[in-house]
């Protein structure tokens, strides 16, 4: 499969699918409280998205079953909403949210606190927003795919955390998954240069234990080996002559990516 790098035209259209996910998603963020249950968030996820007229991107891919993916404490990604799991205080929740909108896709995801929760949780989130951030920072002309993956790779080593290695960011645009693969670890300066036009899927997810992965029995729920909690943040993100733009959040809204 090639790299496809989209025109300024293309690039504006999953902007606008991507402010339905930053719209979604800041909601979200302000429901979650102790007593919420992931399926409380799920089906304001699916009205939210029906009132937007856009299309869930999750919803019946590979036969997930639901529009969101909820993933809590040592769950990574992939985390299935139910009605019996309330959040309770001092959990972290990660949310993960996609859509089509006119035929292209916008992709994203934040882990927000449940009422208060440890200063190991919270430096845990801080450093997994803050190595997206520095990976964004590295969507430049000229840069090498890897310079991305480094980015994220350093900064939650630096700080104490892994890298999970089992899921990577993607290219996307009128579908889900386009080339290229992005990975959270590598050495810089290798890889494809990045062009004009690409569009890409960053997702780092840090782990405050082990890299190490497995997958429940419902073959979606990705947790740590080792029951350590994990936090996950991504924008979709587009190579512009004048830096990065991050299609999941408003032009003016500026600096820190969350």
């Amino acid at each position: 499969m090639a790299i496809i790098c989209k025109s300024p035209a293309e690039v504006e259209k999953m902007h606008r699918a991507g402010l339905v996910v930053w719209d979604v998603l800041s909601s979200l963020r302000g429901m979650v409280a102790p007593g919420v249950s992931t399926m409380d968030l799920e089906k304001f996820a699916e009205r939210r998205t029906a009132e937007h007229r856009a299309r869930a991107a999750f919803k019946g891919y590979r036969g997930f079953p639901c529009v969101l993916c909820t993933s809590v404490n040592n769950e990574i990604v992939h985390g299935i909403p139910s009605a019996a799991r309330k959040l309770k205080d001092g959990d972290i929740v990660s949310l993960d949210y996609g859509v089509q909108l006119n035929g292209y896709y916008g992709d994203a995801a934040v882990t927000v606190p449940v009422g208060k929760i440890s200063p190991e949780l919270e430096k845990l989130l801080r450093v997994t927003r803050e190595s997206l951030d520095r990976a964004i920072a590295q969507v430049r002309l000229g840069n090498r795919l890897s310079d991305i993956s480094h980015a994220v790779q350093s900064w939650v080593e630096e700080n104490g955390f892994s890298v999970v290695r089992e899921f990577v960011g993607h290219g996307i645009g009128t579908v889900m998954h386009e080339e290229l693969q992005v990975p959270n670890y590598g050495a810089p300066g290798h890889g494809p240069r990045l062009q004009e036009g690409m569009t890409l899927a960053i997702e780092p997810m840090v782990n405050m234990g082990r890299p190490a992965v497995r997958v429940l029995d419902d073959n979606w729920t990705a947790v740590t080996a080792d029951g350590s909690y994990s936090a996950h943040f991504e924008h979709t993100v587009a190579v512009t002559s004048n830096g990065p733009l991050i299609l999941t959040r408003p032009k003016e809204v500026s600096g820190a990516s969350w």
